[in-house]
């Protein structure tokens, strides 16, 4: 009575480990290869100018500049930062911010392609293998931890277990390690991937045209020729080349291996995936709708890398729909942030930016401010009346001088910007105040013999960058000045009132507001 016999049962899920876990028909050696050869420029441009960011602070000259004491040989490259051209730093660290932000949808399409390679068995198969997954685990970690401590810092965020100068740097230094050796472990593998082209749903788009899909068609029976599987126009490969032409015909053919798959690319009770290998095939559609499968030959070669999928799952999207996601998130991140380089209308494009949106303040004043007096506890009391500047030279000479001193001494003006580590910077503001050569002159220093450097002191009484050393070169600028007005007008507070620092090419935080003391000849 009835049947009785035993259904068989599913099988258990596979696990990351296993290769069938991973079915997305789009990794392979050519698209991991591309992405990898955008960040390989990308990542090498981020490194130089982070490199220039750390070298612009003078770290070599006083303790105030330097947050990485323990650098070692990392700073064997540091040089006198220079003030010419004015515009260096602005240039050099909104590059590396905004080209940072940009790479962030390739690297993370290069991570998801690479992920089954994170949970390969055995680990380790040989020491040259062990060293590429030591260095493919340095690798990952060290480049989430400097893009995610940048977009941090970017956005004032600082969510930091100590100073992000620190941690930035040598967090670099770890993931530049790793990413050389990875790159010469794997740049050949990735140079053959790229010539040997994209693979064939890239190149048809995936869809229509009798053209196209006979060109397919013929490209199959190549490939499966030359792999060794079949002979053009006879057996699988001339199936798969009748296939092509059938479909492009209108026409439909019989499902091979019917048994074995189910329409919607599940198990089926034998322990297989639907739809292996069909995603390759040109133009075979089996009756209803489903894909045919396609002949081993026809799909991309894996180059001994692991990432082509075994069991491949049915396509939802093309290698170029990918490419062109993972562009337009680049596009778009772009659109929304390099605006924060720009005064006026781009600026309130930079919707991902703490600097974008309008201008704060009034007048000339109206331009974008990173430390406002409130926040640093600096008062209208302090800078006030009262207020004097302390001039000092080694030996104990010293002078003081009122805001009224220093505005009767000869003005001069210099059309510099503020640019900041955050990436933001301005517009050329018109400046005007006395030189810091004439301050140099005035401590009793003769520019015969050389100028010497300077540490400036800021009514700031904590916090970071309340200090800074200036070099001789950029005392001697005539540009360098100490500010007191700026498009014709009195600086506001939050700019620095009464006097501040604008140095060409400097970083922003060295740019000092609220000077309270030069020190010419003194790191301290």
């Amino acid at each position: 009575m009835g049947d009785h016999r035993t259904l068989p049962r599913p099988p258990f899920p596979p696990l990351p480990t296993d290769p069938g876990f991973w079915r997305s028909p789009l990794r392979g050696p050519w698209l991991t290869a591309l992405l990898g050869v955008v960040l390989l420029l990308g990542i090498t441009v981020l490194f130089v100018t982070g490199l220039l960011s750390y070298a612009a602070y003078n770290p070599d000259l006083a303790a105030p500049n330097d947050r990485t004491p323990d650098r070692g040989l990392l700073g064997f490259y540091l040089f006198a930062w220079p003030t010419d051209p004015y515009w260096l730093y602005r240039l050099t660290q909104g590059l590396h911010v905004t080209l940072g932000v940009v790479l962030v949808p390739v690297l993370l399409a290069k991570l998801w392609s690479v992920v089954p390679k994170l949970f390969t068995l055995p680990p380790a198969r040989s020491a040259a293998h062990a060293l590429e997954r030591i260095s493919l685990l340095l690798l990952v970690g060290g480049v989430l931890f400097e893009f995610v401590t940048g977009l941090l810092n970017v956005q004032l965020d600082y969510l930091f277990p100590g100073s992000f100068y620190p941690l930035h740097f040598y967090g670099a230094w770890v993931f530049l390690s790793a990413f050389v050796v990875h790159v010469v472990l794997r740049l050949p593998k990735a140079l053959q991937a790229l010539r040997n082209g994209a693979p064939r749903d890239f190149a048809s788009g995936g869809t229509g045209g009798a053209r196209r899909e006979e060109r397919a068609a013929r490209r199959y029976a190549a490939d499966a020729e030359r792999a060794g599987t079949g002979e053009s126009g006879t057996g699988e490969a001339g199936e798969g080349a009748a296939a092509g032409e059938s479909a492009a015909s209108g026409g439909q053919e019989e499902r091979s291996a019917a048994g074995e798959y189910d329409e919607g690319g599940e198990y089926d009770g034998t322990g297989e995936h639907a739809g292996a290998e069909e995603y390759d095939r040109p133009g075979g559609r089996a009756a209803g709708g489903a894909p045919e499968r396609a002949h081993e030959g026809a799909r991309e070669p894996d180059l001994e890398t692991g990432l082509v999928a075994p069991r491949p799952a049915a396509p939802t999207l093309t290698r170029r729909g990918a490419l062109g996601a993972v562009g337009g998130g680049s596009v778009l991140l772009l659109a929304v942030t390099v605006g924060q380089n720009f005064d006026g209308l781009p600026r309130r494009t930079a919707l991902l930016a703490p600097h974008g949106g309008p201008e704060p303040g009034t007048g000339a004043n109206a331009f974008q401010i990173n430390k406002t007096a409130a926040a640093v506890g600096i008062t209208d009391e302090e800078t006030g009346a009262g207020w004097r500047l302390t001039l000092e030279r080694p030996g104990g000479r010293t002078q003081r001088l009122s805001r009224a001193d220093l505005l009767a001494m000869p003005q001069h003006s210099a059309a510099l910007p503020i640019a900041c580590v955050e990436g933001w910077s301005t517009s050329d503001q018109h400046w005007s105040g006395v030189r810091l050569s004439d301050l140099a002159e005035l401590a009793g220093f003769d520019p015969r013999d050389g100028l010497p450097g300077v540490f400036v002191a800021s009514l700031q009484r904590s916090g970071a960058f309340r200090h800074a050393a200036l070099r001789d070169n950029q005392v001697r600028d005539p540009r360098s000045l100490l500010a007191l007005r700026v498009g014709g007008e009195d600086l506001s507070l939050d700019h620095g009132y009464p006097a501040r620092v604008i140095v060409p090419a400097a970083p922003g935080v060295h740019n000092t507001k609220w000077v309270q003391r030069l020190a010419f000849g003194a790191d301290r």
